[in-house]
């Protein structure tokens, strides 16, 4: 599969040279050696998660001999969180689309096209308990995800507090707080959408402004978290860009 690369050189390499944009590596419980210790060195020193999962998972990923390690790349390029403000400051009304723990790749993908058609100039993600940027993310997000800038970050709440020194409001969506339809939008604007087994994770909430919630007529507990974020962010367009909703 495109998405990964296996075998401890190819790793070792690509971690050495830094000219693939590494997601996250997975190493066999039962890697060991030389080549083994390296590799974990080398991406504690880039930052690049590592993951010590059971062999069987090792090769669901690759038909290759992957000698027990696989990393699975980018198949975007990451800006900073800097950067990303760079980019986005001088817009109207700036919004950010901030990716707490969506570990689902088609989830991913979905809200970054959601967040692209509805007006949104960057997203967030974590590096960890998140889906990286790899094909099938591209593939579902229609190919969205080339057109805004999106970093990667290693802590969610510290990123939310740099854009507050921004003088970025952060709204987090989570069911039983105001509808998002009655709330009235500061901008500069991040808005936060969590996962859906946890939702926002506390450290995260605690960064948020305000939270806004969708009312539902049904009994279904909670929306997918990229049907959420649709709803979420299609109510935040209208306010950022009014007159295209007259």
């Amino acid at each position: 599969m495109s998405d990964y690369l296996s075998g401890r050189n190819s790793v070792r390499e690509a971690l050495l040279s830094g000219q693939k944009t590494i997601n996250k590596i997975y190493l066999s419980k039962q890697a060991h050696g030389a080549a083994i210790t390296d590799i974990i060195r080398l991406a504690r020193e880039k930052k690049v998660p590592l993951h010590h999962v059971p062999p069987e998972k090792i090769d669901s990923f690759t038909e290759e001999n992957s000698q027990g390690v696989v990393a699975e790349l980018s198949s975007v390029t990451y800006h900073d969180l800097d950067s990303l403000w760079e980019i986005i400051k001088d817009k109207e009304r700036p919004l950010i689309v901030v990716l707490d723990g969506i570990e689902d790749p088609h989830n991913a993908g979905a809200i970054i096209r959601s967040a692209v058609a509805l007006g949104a100039d960057g997203v967030v993600l974590g590096k960890w308990r998140s889906a990286g940027l790899t094909e099938t993310v591209t593939r579902t997000s229609a190919g969205a995800s080339e057109h805004i800038p999106i970093a990667r970050v290693t802590n969610i709440s510290d990123a939310l507090r740099k854009l507050k020194e921004y003088d970025v409001w952060i709204a987090g969506a989570e069911a039983g707080n105001r509808p998002v339809g009655e709330e009235k939008f500061s901008f500069p604007l991040a808005v936060v959408i969590g996962s859906e087994g946890y939702g926002i994770h506390q450290l995260v909430k605690k960064q948020c402004d305000y939270l806004v919630s969708i009312p539902q007529a049904g009994t279904i507990s909670s929306l997918n978290a990229s049907c959420a974020a649709a709803i979420v962010l299609y109510e935040i367009s209208k306010q950022k860009f009014p007159a295209s909703w007259k």
